[in-house]
């Protein structure tokens, strides 16, 4: 373990190119929870934000083995979580991480699997390095 904070290397998040799409989803769900795993993503975005009526999203890997998908919107987006009464605005960017998170959440307890959870971990772990840190723990808190 790091005793110096200083010398944790930090979290990077790296966008997959057009040609590296169709393995992102497999690699990360696998073949059996992918299919799911996007619709998930798609369907907690469509609850935490009314202005989110589909398009294209951005699929991100991290350099701790995480990723995450986010809408590719230039504007803010209203997010509003009714389990917990957060409203706010993010960028496109941290809205996908929000929705990155709760769907990681419900598979790890879905599946219980290691992979799964690893995953949310490494994701929470890039969070808080984020811009918008703030928002997104007060959104999924």
């Amino acid at each position: 373990m790091f005793e110096d904070q200083d010398q944790i290397p930090a979290v990077t998040a790296s966008l997959v190119a057009d040609s590296d799409r169709l393995s992102f989803l497999p690699n990360f769900f696998g073949q059996r929870l992918m299919l799911q795993g996007e619709g998930l993503v798609f369907a907690w975005m469509s609850k935490l934000s009314e202005n989110y009526n589909g398009g294209y999203w951005h699929f991100y890997t991290l350099s701790n083995g995480g990723f995450y998908m986010a809408p590719a919107f230039d504007e803010p987006m209203r997010i509003s979580v009714e389990g917990n009464g957060f409203e706010g605005e993010l960028s496109a960017d941290a809205a996908g991480i929000v929705a990155s998170l709760f769907v990681l959440c419900h598979l790890a307890n879905l599946t219980e699997e290691d992979r799964v959870i690893e995953l949310y971990w490494g994701l929470r772990d890039y969070a808080a390095t984020h811009q918008e840190s703030n928002l997104i723990f007060r959104a999924i808190d």
